[in-house]
């Protein structure tokens, strides 16, 4: 956040920065419109454009159907149908426009934690922003994704809270300072109703900063509040938009879904599919690799700490030191053949870096008393939607859409850093070189990371080009392998065969199908995982007989690598009582249901 005395004008955008914004946006929008130029993975983009059908059609989560996850990502896909229709490549477009808009935002936030504190901030803050062209919300996971959403959200948050925790002039009324937290702390509330593991760690965290920062703000010593960068009236507005805004959306669920609804899908069913044991938590923190990077980087700020810091060839080694597990992660790429290594060894910067943000976390809450400052405060609210977000995959599946909040992590630290060097003329030199080191070695590997898709690997790719739908509610999906021909031609026979308002059950349910063809969805689950799907096999034969399901579609050639169907058999078991065999297509067994004796 902005040091007191900041001038004004330094937060007003010159060339530089409109061409550097534009910059980023673009390359990054390209890499997420390329990505979507040559692969979907069917499975997750189904779950999100289906149920984003039936709100579409005017059915409520968690009330008509059930929903493990916060409303948004799908309130927002729904709007999207509702004024542009069913087609894909408008939902492309989303997700493109919020992934460049990721990488922008990142880079303003490093700027503001950065500036006044480091040399050249404008430089390194560019730096670190740049791998996100291949490391942004989207670029990994190229299509609509509740973290990734979520993960937008919260850095609008932040950038909020850098906007309040700044000395507001004395044009500005108290009224007006008011304002402007309580519109800050609606916009704390916002990553709640995305994703609740994350929302909810980040709101917490932020609330707890707020209200320190208020009590601080308080005490005799700082009488003269004009000298904090974070008032009382901001934090007590802020906090006023948080409860203003939790009260009105209780209401709001109370009177759509059902508050016990919501509670009961999205807190209590969620925590029992998803949420993980602590041995699995603390599980990546024991890899071979962390054991001996993390001596390495403490090696290296003891170098800088002590009179070896003054000597050039001191610096050099201490920033090789500090730059190891990136220079890890490159050299990984030479020593490593399969994508899976590579990813893995890249992946490593993560427990690293969030061990020395615990650090440096508490080092800054300890501190907070004599030099009060949000910015102390932000790697503790970060770490917050990190740990969250490992609640769903622990640490390596969690990461795909959070990178920019590591990048904030990284400027956090360099400022620290920056406070830490005992010599004047290091902090000069290493700082700046330590940010165009990373920056090189993860816009590398990153760029591998994203390109070798091995973050999807759970998918299959075939060799060959990429094949597209003929279907116009498909518009702009492509992927390699026979699997969009298949489901054009299952789209067919439904057209020629299927009534329109007989209810299907879908078995994967790994094809956007009613989102193509607009279907009513009578069925309360069109996706088959343990996380979806919170029904038995008997249950679910016992649903197919009450709601009078017509046809049941099961996909034989599936494109993920496992059926994540639970107990299959017995469920396909009991289902083939009600219903017998109409056709088989490529890749999908047609079901009719039979009649009634």
């Amino acid at each position: 956040m902005v040091e007191a005395g900041a001038k004004p004008s330094e937060n007003r955008w010159t060339l530089r920065d409109w061409i550097a914004a534009v910059a980023l946006f673009a390359a990054t929008a390209g890499v997420i419109l390329w990505q979507n130029a040559h692969v979907a993975v069917l499975f997750d983009i189904s779950y999100i454009l289906n149920v984003a059908t039936r709100i579409a059609g005017g059915q409520i989560p968690y009330r008509d159907f059930p929903l493990a996850q916060a409303p948004l990502t799908f309130l927002v896909q729904a709007a999207i149908i509702r004024l542009s229709g069913r087609v894909f490549f408008h939902h492309v477009l989303y997700v493109a426009a919020v992934g460049g808009l990721s990488t922008v935002l990142t880079w303003r936030i490093a700027l503001e934690t950065l500036r006044k504190r480091l040399p050249a901030a404008w430089t390194v803050s560019l730096f670190l922003a740049a791998p996100l062209i291949f490391l942004s919300v989207y670029s990994i996971m190229p299509n609509p994704e509740y973290d990734s959403d979520c993960t937008f959200a919260i850095l609008v948050g932040v950038w909020a809270l850098q906007r309040i925790a700044r000395p507001i002039g004395a044009n500005v009324s108290a009224a007006g300072q008011m304002a402007r937290g309580f519109a800050a702390g609606i916009l704390l509330c916002v990553p709640l109703f995305f994703k609740q593991n994350m929302g909810l760690p980040f709101l917490l965290a932020a609330v707890f900063a707020m209200l320190l920062a208020l009590v601080i703000s308080l005490l005799p010593k700082w009488a003269n509040r004009e000298t904090l960068e974070f008032g009382p009236r901001q934090a007590l507005g802020a906090l006023a938009g948080v409860c203003v805004t939790l009260c009105g959306s209780v209401f709001a669920l109370h009177y759509t879904t059902g508050l016990r609804n919501y509670l009961r899908w999205t807190i209590k069913y969620a925590g029992q599919r998803r949420l993980p044991g602590l041995d699995d938590m603390a599980g990546v923190y024991w890899y071979p690799a962390v054991i001996w990077m993390l001596p390495c980087a403490i090696a290296g700020l003891v170098i800088l700490r002590t009179p070896l810091g003054k000597k050039l060839w001191a610096q050099v080694l201490a920033l090789l030191l500090l730059g190891a597990p990136f220079l890890f992660g490159v050299a990984a790429l030479i020593l490593y053949d399969d994508a899976d290594s590579r990813g893995d060894s890249f992946l490593m910067i993560w427990p690293i870096l969030l061990l020395l943000a615990t650090a440096l976390a508490l080092v800054n809450l300890v501190r907070i008393g004599r030099e009060p400052s949000l910015r102390a405060l932000l790697p503790l609210i970060l770490l917050a939607a990190i740990n969250g977000t490992m609640m769903s995959q622990q640490l390596w599946g969690s990461t795909y859409g959070i990178w920019p909040l590591l990048v904030l992590l990284l400027a956090a630290m360099l400022v620290s850093l920056d406070r830490f060097l005992h010599w004047a003329d290091a902090s000069r030199r290493l700082t700046p070189a330590l940010a165009a080191l990373v920056s090189a070695a993860m816009l590398v590997c990153g760029g591998f990371y994203t390109t070798s898709e091995e973050r999807l690997s759970y998918a299959q790719f075939p060799d060959g080009p990429a094949v597209h739908s003929a279907f116009p509610a498909l518009a702009g999906m492509a992927t390699p392998g026979p699997f969009l021909p298949q489901f054009d031609e299952l789209l067919r026979y439904a057209q020629a065969n299927i009534p329109f308002n007989d209810g299907i059950v879908l078995m994967l349910g790994e094809d956007p199908f009613f989102f193509a063809t607009g279907r009513p969805q009578p069925f309360p689950t069109t996706i088959w995982d343990h996380t979806c799907l919170p029904y038995t096999p008997a249950q679910i034969a016992s649903l197919a007989q009450s709601l009078k399901m017509r046809w049941l579609i099961v996909k034989t050639d599936p494109q993920l690598n496992e059926d994540p169907t639970p107990d299959r058999a017995a469920t396909i078991s009991l289902l083939m009582k009600e219903f017998t065999l109409a056709a088989r297509l490529r890749g999908y067994d047609v079901y009719r249901a039979a009649p009634a004796s």
